[in-house]
């Protein structure tokens, strides 16, 4: 009976001790098996001071990972459920549930959304990515002038000045200045392909839509007003006129803010549009789609001139006179009695 006893309790000792290996192997394998994310790429935010079991979660919700308990389980045995760092991760592979944990501790993968907005300088962009802590400022500034990458983008000798193509982006915290600066060159590549044809029939270069569009960017936010901006700076060239454009002075003497003084414009700057007719000798800013959309596309007009009505909009003028009377109402009526007051 003794004997008895002691085959069935080594038969059960032998019976959980090949499950236990079973059980390991299983979870072996899963924590080891690569799995592909859905439709080829996804992204899973993880938040500051967010917990491990959220993560896993969310993971599990994104559909890179199948077992997210065991893969919690695994983190907080081995002490690391406390490693994750905060941020945005891009997935565009397969990937096993360990070395998601390992992609995940390495700030070197680590990505951060980045919002570019329309109308911003190319230094402006430099400031913006270094205070979402992407590098620092004067790294930024030498990039955007290295000759080799102005030549490997196929962008003018002047600059990335217009090429930086407003937008979201995520970028990794480790990234080369130069290829996140390639990143916004390649996205405008790809928005301004779409208008080629409307540029050539316009009889615009391609430097010259951008720098057209960049004045456009400059003076309205308004989509209702763009095509009609254009179509008055398409009229003064046509014409010969002058674009008399207070942001490019404004750009020229590297003004931001404020209102120009008659000495600003007389100041002798190839952006001066007020002295130089034509248009300036490049981008004063990175204009978005539809600032370039309405350089190769005007609207037809009549109009010559345009001035602020001070709400956002303007107020359009086919005459001399009228623009005046137009520059009376808006403009110095307002501001004497603002001085008066």
């Amino acid at each position: 009976m003794a004997k008895l006893t002691a085959w069935i309790l080594g038969g059960g000792v032998i019976a959980a001790l090949l499950g236990l290996a079973a059980l390991s192997l299983y979870a072996w394998r899963s924590l080891n098996t690569p799995i592909a994310p859905p439709n080829g790429s996804v992204v899973v935010t993880v938040q500051p001071g967010a917990n491990f079991q959220s993560i896993v979660v969310q993971m599990h919700r994104a559909g890179v990972l199948e077992q997210p308990e065991l893969l919690r389980l695994w983190a907080r045995y081995h002490g690391v459920d406390r490693r994750v760092r905060s941020g945005e991760y891009r997935i565009a592979r397969p990937v096993s549930p360990l070395d998601l944990l390992d992609l995940f501790q390495s700030p070197s993968h680590a990505l951060r959304w980045v919002t570019i907005p329309e109308g911003l300088t190319a230094s402006q962009v430099g400031d913006l990515l270094a205070e979402n802590g992407f590098g620092g400022r004067d790294v930024f500034a030498s990039a955007m002038r290295d000759p080799e990458l102005l030549r490997d983008n196929h962008l003018p000798a002047g600059g990335v000045e217009g090429f930086l193509f407003p937008d979201t982006y995520a970028f990794e915290w480790a990234m080369d200045p130069s290829t996140v600066i390639g990143a916004m060159v390649k996205r405008y590549r790809q928005q301004s392909s779409e208008l080629e044809q409307r540029r050539i029939a316009a009889g615009l270069s391609e430097l010259e839509m951008v720098t057209l569009a960049s004045v456009i960017e400059k003076e309205t936010g308004r989509d209702d007003e763009r095509a009609l901006i254009s179509g008055v700076f398409h009229n003064r060239l046509r014409t010969g006129m002058p674009l008399q454009s207070d942001p490019t002075v404004m750009y020229g003497i590297g003004l931001v803010g404020g209102r120009l003084t008659r000495d600003h414009l007389a100041d002798p700057s190839p952006y001066n549009t007020y002295l130089h007719r034509g248009l300036p000798p490049g981008p004063i800013a990175n204009p978005g789609r539809e600032a370039l959309a309405a350089a190769v596309d005007p609207a037809r007009t009549e109009a010559l001139y345009f001035v602020s009505r001070n709400d956002g909009s303007h107020e359009f003028s086919t005459s001399l006179d009228e623009h005046n009377r137009a520059v009376e109402r808006f403009q110095r009526r307002p501001r004497r009695a603002a001085d008066d007051g």
